[in-house]
């Protein structure tokens, strides 16, 4: 049997509403095999979806966490999407968020006892730079070497984990935190205030906000999103009309960096309060997904970024009510990337016809 590729050929002119339409096709398609899956494991597939899409969404704390499991997933993507834009795939978000987090917590220890209002706008700076400095390796690789940012943004997640692992075993593990790899809980000025009395969901949600609509007018305004974008589906006009693709490269891996940086930032300042080895349970990653799920666009990773924060929220569910490891939510989150890129090479290819005898 010839391989599958051989069996494609790329369409002409390949259909914008279709390209609209894979994300609900990738979606109706992991539904119906996540109903497999749930009947193959012994569990009622309606009652399992309940459990799974409706039952987070049934009381105020369920919205709350849903709002604090999208905006980081949110505000990633949104980064992500430009330098994918251009074919600069950043691949090492998480690894930007857990330096990002390191930064602005670094700031938070050593500020303990104080209560300067300056506290956290110093933690986002933090985080801001150390996330974009965790970008602008990759960058400097991939301009000075010819690195495969692919490679090297994935690499440096995985040492920027091992430098949180040093940190909160060795030289910010809270003394009195009965050896647990971790720092201090942090201070009130250090901490987003809650929008709600009760809830987790807290003010970082305006930054995210604040993302949203600056992407928003930099995709809609920008000359150098154009750029971008040229550089992306035609790079030889794009070298041919004079654009740099080493500055695309070092804009769109350092702005990545650093709104994963702020992300992380909002993390440990936010619902965790304090620097562990659980700061994130994997936004840098799943934001990938939630970028092409949004098909770049800035209003389109909102309702991704929801999609996959309820993934999130009903994999939590089922593993308490449903018995179910906690790997469902991967499961989920790859049958939705897997069917995602399925529909997505039927709108770009088509089947090849056989040449006559």
């Amino acid at each position: 049997m010839p391989p599958i590729m051989h069996l494609l050929e790329p369409r002409p002119y390949p259909s914008r509403l279709m390209r609209w339409l894979s994300p609900l096709i990738a979606v109706i398609a992991t539904l119906v095999t996540g109903s497999l899956l749930f009947r193959a494991l012994g569990k009622p597939p309606l009652e399992s979806f309940h459990i799974f899409f409706i039952q987070p969404l049934t009381s105020s704390y369920g919205w709350s966490e849903l709002l604090i499991k999208a905006c980081p997933l949110i505000l990633i993507a949104q980064g992500l999407a430009l330098g994918f834009k251009a074919r600069i795939y950043n691949i090492g978000a998480e690894g930007q968020l857990i330096v990002g987090a390191l930064a602005g917590g670094g700031v938070a220890i050593a500020c303990e006892g104080s209560d300067s209002a300056w506290i956290l706008p110093a933690m986002v700076l933090a985080g801001a730079l150390g996330g974009a400095f965790w970008g602008a390796i990759p960058a400097l690789l991939k301009t000075r070497f010819n690195a495969q940012e692919t490679l090297t943004t994935l690499m440096l997640a995985y040492i920027a984990n091992y430098l949180l692992a040093y940190m909160v075993n060795g030289p910010w593990r809270d003394p009195e935190g009965m050896n647990f790899p971790q720092t201090i809980m942090f201070s009130d000025p250090a901490l987003f205030s809650p929008l709600f009395e009760g809830l987790r969901v807290n003010t970082s949600v305006f930054i995210t906000l604040f993302a949203i609509l600056a992407f928003w007018a930099f995709n809609a305004r920008s000359f150098l999103h154009f750029q971008i974008e040229v550089g992306g589906y035609a790079p030889a006009a794009s070298r041919y009309a004079g654009f740099s693709a080493n500055r695309t490269a070092w804009f769109t891996l350092v702005l990545s960096g650093m709104v994963a940086g702020i992300a992380g930032v909002g993390e440990i300042a936010g619902p965790v309060g304090q620097l562990n080895l659980n700061i994130s349970p994997g936004y840098g990653f799943a934001a990938i997904i939630v970028a092409y799920l949004g098909r770049l666009h800035a209003l389109g990773i909102i309702a991704a970024g929801f999609l996959m924060a309820l993934l999130y929220l009903g994999g939590e569910a089922a593993q308490v009510a449903l018995q179910l490891p906690a790997a469902i939510t991967g499961i989920f989150q790859g049958m939705l990337l897997f069917f995602l890129l399925g529909a997505d090479a039927f709108v770009d290819n088509r089947l090849r016809r056989p040449l006559a005898a």
